[in-house]
């Protein structure tokens, strides 16, 4: 027994040497400020897919807030699979474009737009968004070229609408079909502790009206608050300056 001691103890006191002297050497990596900037402040991400167009579009670069809504496990560097809850939390309001991971797939990360938040009931008809029985304001914009945006030829022309939520946010969607897939829908009452989302591009985009493939967004599940478009490339790779600033 004593000579079993003996073997362990320095082992033992081996690993927690180990063990502070490699907090002692994260201390500056975790307060430097590239550490801070990417995983707490804002984080960068680039649009895979043209789901939100044209507000973002493939070849766009964001910053995503985090510290929009407060830090949650899928926010949260290091944090551990049974963190839960968000620390410093706020929720999303009508309009913003969020990060967020979905219950069925916390692998990923996806953005689109919220415009429902709980409590509320939501609606397509005919191709336009109904909250609370009340459809939301649009107007009509000049038509423009489809593309990949919509999977068509430069040649074709696709509607646009500027849609304004209730609380004076304002965004532009297309409108790529007529009579599209999920231009009507049942009601859906938004659960508590959950948001709704939608793909600016409407014909073209898997977001809450599919339960099966995304559904209600926990609030828990939000990563941060899309503000800036900081870079962007063209198919061809050329910069798109243009749409470089604030996203809306």
């Amino acid at each position: 027994m004593t000579t079993f001691e003996q073997t362990i103890r320095p082992s033992a006191q081996s690993r927690e040497w180990k063990a502070i002297l490699v907090l002692i050497l994260l201390v500056p990596v975790l307060w430097s400020p590239p550490f801070l900037f990417r995983f707490f402040l804002y984080q960068p991400f680039n649009i895979p897919s043209n789901s939100m167009a044209p507000t973002l579009m493939v070849g766009d670069y964001v910053f995503a807030a985090k510290f929009a809504y407060g830090y949650d496990r899928y926010s949260l560097p290091f944090a551990p699979s049974w963190f839960s809850g968000r620390i410093f939390a706020a929720d999303p309001d009508y309009g913003d474009v969020v990060v967020f991971r979905t219950p069925k797939d916390t692998s990923v990360d996806y953005v689109k737009r919220v415009v429902a938040l709980p409590g509320d009931k939501v609606q397509m008809r005919n191709g336009q968004l109904i909250l609370n029985d009340r459809p939301v304001t649009r107007a009509a914009l000049a038509a423009v070229a489809g593309g990949a945006a919509c999977s068509t030829d430069a040649a074709t022309k696709i509607k646009r609408w500027r849609e304004t939520l209730p609380n004076g946010a304002s965004y532009v969607t297309y409108d790529c079909a007529d009579n599209g897939y999920m231009d009507d829908t049942s009601v859906y009452t938004v659960p508590p502790g959950h948001f709704f989302v939608l793909g600016d591009n409407r014909d073209n985009s898997t977001d809450s009206r599919f339960p099966a493939q995304m559904g209600y967004i926990p609030m828990d599940n939000l990563v941060g608050k899309v503000t800036r478009i900081f870079w962007s490339l063209d198919d061809n790779g050329r910069l798109r300056g243009e749409r470089m600033g604030k996203v809306w």
